[in-house]
C-alpha cells in the first residue's frame, strides 16, 4: 500500500512538473489591430475559405495590394498572417518574428511543409494545427510562439480581425 502511494505521488508530481512549459505569445509589442471584411463577398475574395488557406496583410506595404485597406484599418506590429486551421476556423496571428521582434523580420508559410518560418532565424511555427506554437529553431528552444490575434463576426460587419 505505502509504495502505491509513492508510485502514485511521484506520477502526481512528474505530471505537475511535464506541464510547466509555457508558450510565449507576447513578446511581440501590443499594436493595432482593425482588419474589417465588410460583406461576405469580401471575406471570400481576400478572407480565408478553406482548411489550410492563407493570406498575409501589411496595409504600410499595400499587401495585398487591392484589399481595400481604410483609414481604420490596422495589421498589427508585422503585419497580419490571416489564416484558416486543418477544422476550418479562421486564425491570425501577427508577421513579426517573435525571436527577431521587428516589423520587417516577417515570418512567410513554407509551401512544401506549410509552416510559418522566419527567414533569419529559422524558426517554424505551426500555425494550422497548434495555434502559433514553436516547432524548431530558437523560438522552440525558449518557447516563444506567435502573437495570435481574435478573429470572428464584426457588430456591424461580416468578420473583423481585432487585438
Amino acid at each position: 500500500m505505502h509504495r502505491t502511494a509513492s508510485i502514485l505521488s511521484g506520477l502526481i508530481v512528474l505530471l505537475l512538473t511535464a506541464g510547466c512549459h509555457s508558450l510565449d505569445d507576447d513578446r511581440i509589442p501590443p499594436s493595432p489591430v482593425n482588419l474589417v471584411f465588410a460583406t461576405e463577398a469580401q471575406w471570400s475574395i481576400y478572407g480565408v475559405t478553406g482548411a489550410m488557406d492563407y493570406r498575409s496583410f501589411v496595409r504600410d506595404l499595400r499587401i495585398p495590394g487591392n484589399f481595400p485597406y481604410t483609414a481604420s484599418s490596422y495589421t498589427g506590429f508585422g503585419g497580419i498572417l490571416l489564416v484558416c486551421d486543418v477544422l476550418g476556423h479562421p486564425r491570425a496571428y501577427d508577421l513579426a518574428c517573435p525571436v527577431e521582434q521587428r516589423q520587417d523580420v516577417r515570418v512567410q508559410i513554407d509551401a512544401e511543409s506549410m509552416n510559418a518560418r522566419c527567414s533569419k532565424c529559422g524558426s517554424t511555427y505551426d500555425v494550422f494545427s497548434l495555434p502559433g506554437h514553436p516547432l524548431s529553431g530558437p523560438a522552440a528552444q525558449h518557447g516563444y510562439g506567435l502573437r495570435p490575434y481574435h478573429v470572428g463576426p464584426g457588430k456591424l460587419d461580416f468578420m473583423t480581425v481585432s487585438f
